[in-house]
């Protein structure tokens, strides 16, 4: 499991580290993994032209250092100051001199960047906030145009560290080399995308981390050990019986995708209820239909409520009042009521797009993409449920706290009609078999995400062929 700590977590866990540690190892730790990662970008050192942005604090610092490990190597290394000598950091420009680099203003900086192989973004650290100063905009303004590959220190600059928001003017990397653990931003939009592939390099740091990190990724060895598995006692109500509220007569076909999600989440059986059951018949003859509204359908596990629904209230009400996991879907968030959700003992999963979430946030969908996290642990806190935040990268959080579930796995193909009724089914089935609101969410992105890449392999796909990849991409995780 990967996992990111908050920016006041991670500058305790270094003092702490520091305090152990000779004067500059930490930094010595951190600038040899930067410049080794440096060295294996470039492929070839000797001769390369390297431009390294330096700030005035710490992440200048690693900068430097890394600059002097990558001249002894026979690079060519300009550092281009933008504060004054006096409040640089003394012992990296120190040691870059003696090894052959040299130092310019930022005036100079534009021309540097134009001629370089490789740049590396040692502007602000790990607390800046509201994107690069302004005296700093013409050099990402040169970086962009520039053709050389792009490396940031630890975060790039201009990215909020924990909230993961881009407030103003961003460093776009191709590759990003953080030290000791990762920080929110770097698994969240919109600043996961100026962050280009992340490199974590290991200074020591992880004894002094707490247990409970603000942000945490599941790997494929995670998801295997929370996947459902039948035992030989197992039938198909043991297994759990997930009901399916879904569909209209003007939306049948989010019916037919939230069932066919739902068969394919490790259930043992799927209860459909709604009026498109001759359209799942066809399509799915092993589903059990009902006619008699949710709360007359026959015993479940877990309830999906909400796809394709159109202004069916009474259902969405129906399904909130049964003593059961309940997902809400699509128009079902929008029918639900938020002082039933509250008043609910069991569990809730809400699984909204940007949109979605603006609405019941009552704000622009704009500021929900701008600022994701804070977006879904608000959202959790105002409706006492957890919510699976859907995106390039989806977010599951609870609404008591705790680390936030961050989810990678999607392909841009997935944004298709239908794609969410086909999560909204596999989670739904996976709340049905057992796991957590929280579990289940996060499972369930993982295998759709995955899904979809291999539905997709770089061609468009449609929602039913992400439902027919699920048990692949299960597959793929369970044999790992």
């Amino acid at each position: 499991m990967r996992t990111a700590y908050s920016v006041d977590t991670v500058r305790t866990a270094e003092r702490a580290l520091m305090a152990r540690l000779p004067e500059g190892a930490l930094m010595q730790r951190a600038a040899a993994g930067l410049a080794a990662a440096c060295a294996e970008l470039l492929g070839r050192v000797y001769g390369r032209r390297v431009v390294l942005l330096v700030g005035s604090g710490d992440n200048g610092g690693d900068a430097l250092h890394a600059g002097a490990r990558l001249a002894r190597r026979g690079a060519g290394v300009t550092a281009v100051l933008l504060a004054p000598p006096a409040r640089t950091h003394a012992g990296g420009l120190a040691a870059l001199t003696r090894a052959g680099g040299r130092a310019v203003g930022a005036d100079r900086g534009a021309e540097a960047v134009a001629r370089a192989d490789l740049v590396v973004d040692g502007v602000v650290g790990i607390g800046g906030r509201g994107g690069v100063r302004a005296d700093a905009e013409p050099l990402v303004d040169a970086v962009e145009r520039a053709r050389a590959a792009v490396v940031a220190v630890d975060l790039p600059s201009g990215v909020e560290a924990d909230s993961g928001e881009v407030r103003g003017r961003a460093v776009r990397a191709d590759l990003t080399v953080t030290f000791g653990t990762h920080k929110p931003a770097l698994l969240v939009d919109p600043a996961r995308e100026y962050a280009g592939s992340v490199r974590l390099v290991d200074i020591g740091l992880r004894s002094e981390l707490p247990a409970e990190p603000a942000l945490e990724a599941l790997q494929h060895a995670d998801v295997a050990a929370l996947l459902p598995r039948p035992g030989a006692a197992s039938d198909k109500y043991r297994r759990g019986v997930v009901g399916i509220a879904a569909g209209s007569a003007r939306y049948p076909g989010a019916a037919v995708l939230a069932v066919s999600g739902a068969l394919r989440g490790g259930a043992g059986a799927v209860r459909y209820v709604g009026p498109a059951g001759d359209a799942v018949l066809a399509r799915f003859p092993e589903t059990l239909v009902s006619d008699r509204g949710p709360r007359e359908a026959g015993r479940v596990q877990a309830w999906v409520v909400g796809p394709g629904a159109g202004d069916e209230a009474a259902s969405v009400g129906e399904v909130l009042a049964q003593d059961v996991p309940v997902l809400i879907d699509a128009d079902g968030l929008r029918l639900a009521d938020r002082a039933a959700v509250r008043a609910r003992t069991a569990p809730t999963l809400l699984t909204p797009h940007a949109g979605e979430a603006a609405a019941l946030l009552g704000v622009a969908r704009e500021e929900v993409e701008a600022a994701r996290l804070a977006s879904a642990r608000e959202l959790a806190q105002r409706y006492g449920a957890t919510v699976l935040l859907k995106g390039s990268t989806t977010l599951v959080a609870d609404p008591g706290g705790g680390p936030v579930r961050v989810n990678a796995t999607g392909t841009a193909w997935l944004a298709t009609a239908g794609s969410g009724d086909v999560l909204s089914g596999l989670a739904g089935s996976l709340l049905a078999s057992g796991l957590t609101a929280r579990d289940a969410g996060s499972v369930a992105a993982y295998l759709h995400g995955l899904a979809g890449r291999f539905a997709a392999d770089g061609a468009p796909a449609g929602a039913h062929d992400v439902a027919d990849a699920i048990p692949s991409a299960w597959r793929d995780v369970v044999d790992d």
